[in-house]
């Protein structure tokens, strides 16, 4: 069908928005499903007609770093010319709170996965979770988990795991943990504050918590709470408000925040296969 339709003030405002905003991410569905549903959004109260199957290729839209669908919090997404910006966030500084939970591990280190192994945990004091916490702060290798969005053979992990095949664990790689701290000890529970950078798995954290301490944790709860300038308190649009104008409103908002474009184009990634950004 030809695009000859005569489109209406709203649409024409949908289409020229342009730049960074952030949504909540509520626990449950994927990063790629709440982007899905804001698209949808957006272009029904635009009042354009997306033909079933061609997926509403009309707007330019996508996410700078996939949160866990079991998480919560920020989510940094990027419309018009914004997404071109996407990239440079992956790599920028994030802030978890995150629950853990001592004396557990499963498979995909968090809440959702099967129970693998079970220990004693009532000999751990909150010194001895605070004495292990500087062991995982600064520069540290992580060995990133087999249940995850990286991918071998252009196929996630996780899509690989859940289908029963053998996959190789990860080699372990370089992170950063720029601060790490405890927010609460009620045992079997701890609340841990960190601010990361780029390719950092908590729920790895939690579980190489748990080993350091001769027990075993699985993480039962995160929430993304700052990404890059963002933060949840502030920027993050909750569901009711993501329409044309509150985003157009966010948008110009957000622009502060964001430092000024560089002339120079940006040096691809070592690995492009593990940062892509998913987003159809």
């Amino acid at each position: 069908e030809a695009r000859g339709v005569v489109l209406g003030k709203s649409a024409d405002k949908l289409f020229s928005l342009s730049g960074l905003f952030a949504v909540y991410k509520p626990k449950g569905p994927t990063s790629a499903g709440v982007l899905n549903l804001l698209k949808e959004r957006l272009l029904a109260e635009a009042g354009v007609q997306t033909n079933g199957n061609k997926r509403n290729q009309v707007l330019k839209i996508g996410h700078g770093g996939t949160l866990d669908s079991a998480a919560a919090g920020v989510l940094v997404v990027g419309i018009g010319k914004g997404t071109k910006m996407l990239r440079t966030m992956l790599a920028g500084s994030k802030k978890y709170t995150a629950i853990g939970l001592l004396g557990k591990a499963t498979d995909t280190l968090d809440a959702t996965g099967k129970v693998t192994e079970e220990k004693p945990y009532d000999q751990i004091t909150k010194g001895d979770l605070e004495n292990v916490l500087q062991k995982f702060t600064g520069d540290i290798m992580q060995v990133p988990p087999l249940y995850s969005a990286l991918k071998k053979d252009g196929e996630r992990l996780s899509t690989l795991m859940k289908r029963g095949e053998a996959v190789e664990a990860k080699p372990a790689r370089p992170v950063r943990v720029y601060s790490l701290s405890l927010q609460q000890f009620q045992p079997p529970l701890f609340t841990l504050d960190v601010e990361c950078g780029g390719g950092f798995y908590v729920r790895s954290l939690v579980s190489d918590i748990g080993k350091e301490l001769s027990t075993c944790a699985t993480m039962q709860e995160l929430t993304r709470t700052k990404h890059g300038p963002f933060t949840l308190e502030e920027h993050a649009l909750y569901e009711d408000k993501w329409t044309i104008d509150e985003i157009a409103r966010s948008l110009e908002h957000c622009t502060s925040l964001l430092p000024g474009e560089p002339s120079h184009k940006k040096l691809k990634t070592d690995h492009p296969g593990e940062t892509a950004v998913s987003c159809e």
